[in-house]
């Protein structure tokens, strides 16, 4: 296994992910090779990434794992760069593609997501908690005191003197 695998996908997965990609591809929206992945989760338009396992050097993927868990995005794998680009739905190889649309799909998808968090360990799968904006506080301004107040204050000092 190589470095940047983070799990073992079971034969159920497997298969699953096969069907609901293979069909995505037809009627979704797909982000194929390494730098259009990687946009596409730096973008976070990413909903799922899957790379393929026999890619060589390993070096040119490694970080994708981890800015998908950065930008919380669930990713997976295939056996072979093959096998990715017959998913993707392309005849070359492809090591790496991310669903941008799942397309007509949205309860396949959903399962195909909730399997691949139990697989993971649901760290990367976890959606985004959405923060909460607290107001800011504005910087209390100190009130300058009319002309005419300075004016007469003046005065009565120069009287004083």
């Amino acid at each position: 296994m190589q470095e940047f695998v983070k799990f073992s996908v079971p034969e159920e997965l497997r298969n699953l992910q096969i069907d609901t990609l293979t069909k995505i591809s037809k009627s979704g929206k797909l982000k194929i090779g390494i730098n259009e992945v990687t946009k596409a989760i730096e973008r976070s338009t990413a909903k799922l990434v899957v790379l393929a396992q026999d890619i060589s050097p390993a070096e040119i993927v490694m970080h994708i794992p981890v800015i998908c868990k950065e930008k919380n995005i669930p990713f997976t794998y295939v056996q072979t760069r093959e096998e990715l680009g017959k998913l993707a739905g392309i005849s070359a190889k492809a090591s790496a593609v991310a669903v941008v649309d799942e397309g007509v799909l949205k309860k396949e998808f959903s399962s195909l997501l909730s399997k691949i968090e139990e697989i993971s360990g649901g760290a990367s799968a976890k959606p985004k908690p959405e923060e909460k904006k607290t107001p800011e506080k504005k910087p209390v301004e100190k009130k300058q005191p009319a002309k005419k107040d300075v004016q007469e204050k003046k005065s009565a000092e120069e009287k004083k003197e």
